[in-house]
């Protein structure tokens, strides 16, 4: 469930194919995403499942695996 909502939010933001994004996708090597990209994730990430991630937690949150990790350990 949170896989499939991280890679389609990811696929929206960046024009991507869903099928392309995988747990391993690096947010700044694979997508290039930069700073406003990622504070942008999280937002959205944040409202989609009613979490609030801190700024310290968001450094970390550098690949779909880890994002996934996280929101699944905030439930």
């Amino acid at each position: 469930m949170y896989f499939e909502k991280v890679r389609s939010a990811l696929a929206q933001q960046f024009e991507l194919d869903p099928e392309s994004i995988t747990m391993d996708t690096n947010l700044l090597e694979d997508l290039g995403a930069d700073s406003l990209d990622v504070v942008e994730l999280i937002m959205s990430l944040e409202d989609e499942f009613n979490v609030s991630i801190s700024d310290n937690d968001a450094a970390e949150l550098y690949t779909v695996g880890r994002i996934v990790e996280y929101l699944e350990n905030q439930q």
